[in-house]
């Protein structure tokens, strides 16, 4: 995630990152169920601030949660201890395509778009393919990424606009490339972040190369199917 920098992106808006996604809610029972579903334990990739490993802690699933951002990580250990948690949290500074982990689990999670960061089709395989290594046999991955209409383009390209209360973004994309540079910025910091997007049927031949089977992919955290809505839900499991 943070592309093999010493600095990450976030390091610089972990202050303001929970306010920046304050109203973002939606997906923490879905992965919540999933983490229940397995038993545990399970290894988060894009910890962040612990939105999702909190909640999946104080439903008594241990997590090893794996982010770039030192100033995140810490962030998190706050959190965890305000909840009561921290003992279930297992938090490493480390790189989502080669995650500093040796011990398998019956899931590997990451929420909340993170898979963007990767940025080419190279870094994709070598990320799923690691993730598919630190799985038990039959262990699943679930993760949600996005694929921007023409029409969101279109309505946000170039602009700042308040996300929230004191905290803006601008989205400046790519479309042919396929690439976001993301903006943000507050009166506690500032920052600037790559992302990339790719297709469906681009993730699902991934995900086949890389030694999983598709169980579903979903069009939101309802479980609906995706039906070539602009969010994506995918739950692969291990050959």
């Amino acid at each position: 995630m943070s592309e093999h920098t010493e600095v990450s992106p976030y390091d610089p808006i972990a202050s303001l990152y929970d306010r920046w996604n304050t109203s973002v809610v939606e997906d923490i029972g879905f992965y919540v169920e999933e983490a229940l579903l397995s038993g545990g334990p399970v290894l988060e990739l894009g910890v962040g601030t612990g939105r999702i490993a909190v909640p999946i802690a104080q439903a008594g699933i241990e997590v090893i949660g794996v982010d770039s951002s030192t100033a995140m990580l810490e962030r998190c250990r706050e959190r965890a201890r305000a909840a009561g948690v921290a003992e279930l949290l297992d938090l490493r500074l480390g790189d989502l395509r080669d995650p500093p982990v040796s011990k398998n689990v019956p899931l590997a999670i990451s929420p909340f778009r993170a898979f963007l960061h990767l940025l080419s089709n190279e870094e994709r395989r070598l990320a799923l393919t690691r993730i598919r290594d630190l799985l038990l046999p039959g262990g699943r991955l679930v993760f949600d990424v996005f694929a921007p209409s023409s029409e969101d383009i279109t309505a946000t390209d170039g602009r700042w606009i308040e996300r929230e209360p004191g905290i803006e973004e601008r989205a400046d994309w790519n479309w042919q490339e396929r690439t976001l540079v993301l903006r943000v910025r507050g009166d506690e910091g500032e920052t600037q972040m790559n992302l990339a997007w790719i297709s469906a049927r681009e993730w699902e031949e991934l995900l086949e190369v890389a030694g999983f089977v598709l169980g579903a992919c979903y069009g939101w955290f309802d479980r609906q199917p995706h039906a070539g809505d602009e969010d994506m839900v995918f739950v692969a499991q291990r050959k």
